[in-house]
């Protein structure tokens, strides 16, 4: 199973989004946790937030590439946000390697780690053409809308921050002008979880947004369950 966060920093909701991920592992499970970054602050929050039995805290410096041997034994995978063009550069690399080290296991990523779980990933800009998309402090570093090769652990795109970044209208110009195909926006404290049939499932307090061509939008609320035609 795999779960994808858009975000979010309120405690008061972090049962609420995170419990499903751990009731999907085994009893006492360990987790690894990756962040992309030159201190260890990230990995600490994250690890207290989720709250997993076990731990195993993985650093990658801006850079460097993600050791996926580094994951050990670990039940599961968590890798948390950032600047999602970094993400992408340390992991995307080991993409083969970790899509056979997560077999039989579980993924769960964090903004930038949910922006690059997919096939096509949208890693970041505020503008196409010249026009705006999106406010420019969602930029990500970047000017002009920007699609990459990702994970592939997920068939259709991830933007993330969507209603408190107003990033839904930059998902939407990706699919307008045929970048990806579709594609679901997720705002903070909300998650989806993504079932081996594809079917995606709300989890917390906002919504996933569904954009599909013709700039179709359907927002789905915590508890509801939607599939993606791929």
């Amino acid at each position: 199973m795999i779960f994808l966060y858009g975000g979010g920093r309120d405690a008061s909701v972090y049962r609420e989004v995170y419990d499903p991920f751990l009731a999907a592992l085994p009893p006492s499970a360990t987790v690894a946790f990756v962040v992309v970054d030159s201190v260890a602050d990230g990995l600490e929050r994250w690890i207290a937030a989720v709250g997993a039995a076990g731990s195993v805290p993985v650093l990658v410096p801006p850079g460097g590439t993600l050791d996926v041997a580094a994951l050990g034994d670990a039940d599961a995978l968590f890798i948390g946000g950032g600047l999602t063009p970094a993400y992408a550069d340390a992991i995307v690399p080991v993409a083969a390697e970790l899509r056979t080290w997560l077999d039989g296991r579980v993924y769960a990523g964090f903004s930038a780690g949910a922006a690059i779980a997919a096939s096509a990933a949208l890693v970041g800009g505020w503008r196409s053409g010249g026009f705006e998309i999106c406010p420019e402090d969602s930029a990500e570093d970047l000017d002009e809308l920007t699609v990459r090769d990702g994970l592939g652990l997920v068939p259709t795109t991830i933007d993330v921050h969507a209603t408190q970044w107003g990033n839904l209208t930059r998902l939407m110009a990706a699919v307008r002008e045929g970048r990806v195909p579709h594609g679901i926006a997720l705002d903070e404290h909300t998650a989806v979880s993504w079932s081996p049939d594809g079917t995606a499932t709300v989890l917390g307090r906002g919504y996933a947004h569904l954009v599909t061509p013709g700039l179709n939008v359907v927002s789905h609320a915590g508890g509801s369950s939607f599939s993606v035609a791929t």
